[in-house]
């Protein structure tokens, strides 16, 4: 299980401000941002490669390789937040 935040716009855009995920076979930040496109519609606009957003894991700033295990934190949000 991935325990998933969104902040900011992207929690008004998608429509949820988190989310428990079983995706046993997501490996990577870059596998589980794939797997949010893949979601289609506002999913794939606002994750897409051509968007400004960043992931942290368990409060860590975060790469598309850093790896994801059962029970990780990972939030998503733009580069600026405000309060």
């Amino acid at each position: 299980m991935l325990n998933i935040l969104y902040f900011a716009h992207l929690r008004e855009t998608l429509g949820l401000d988190k989310e428990t995920m079983n995706m046993p076979h997501v490996a990577t930040v870059d596998g589980l941002i794939n797997e949010l496109r893949a979601r289609g519609g506002v999913w794939a606009d606002q994750l897409s490669a051509g968007k400004r957003w960043r992931v942290a894991v368990n409060q860590d700033m975060a790469a598309a390789d850093t790896p994801l295990k059962s029970g990780d934190e990972v939030a998503i949000f733009p580069p600026v937040t405000g309060g």
